[in-house]
């Protein structure tokens, strides 16, 4: 990953998020701005952005903030990979795998979702062809 830094603004285009809610990630102690700039703006790296999208992906299935510091506390050990043991290397995995579990369970439970509001639109579309086109 790149060493250069980034304002908040790019961070925010990049990564689909407002100014506020990365703001509001920093204050929870999600992220943390790399640098400041000598005007004392944030400056972020890839890896900022790349912790950034760990929670954007993690945010519509319904992960609390204490969740997301969690995983994102196992990412960044398994990521120093060279200073744990093969127990703690394992116990981390165990804790990702949980993580796995419930975004799949709550992915599937979206897709439900999701097919009963297609299903709903669909609906509403054959009604309206039906009926034709409403009078002017």
């Amino acid at each position: 990953m790149s060493n250069e830094h980034m304002q908040i603004g790019e961070v925010a285009a990049r990564t689909e998020l407002s100014l506020r809610t990365i703001r509001h990630y920093e204050d929870s102690g999600l992220v943390a701005p790399s640098a400041r700039s000598r005007g004392g703006f944030r400056l972020y790296t890839e890896a900022d952005v790349a912790r950034l999208m760990v929670i954007r992906r993690m945010k519509p299935l319904g992960f609390t903030l204490d969740e997301m510091r969690g995983l994102l506390e196992v990412v960044t050990r398994l990521d120093e990979d060279g200073e744990l043991t093969a127990g703690e290397r394992n116990e981390l995995l165990e804790r990702v795998s949980a993580y796995e579990r419930t975004a799949s369970e709550q992915v599937a439970k979206l897709r439900v979702q999701l097919a009963r509001a297609e299903e709903f639109a669909l609906a509403l579309r054959i009604r309206l062809d039906r009926s034709g086109p409403p009078d002017a």
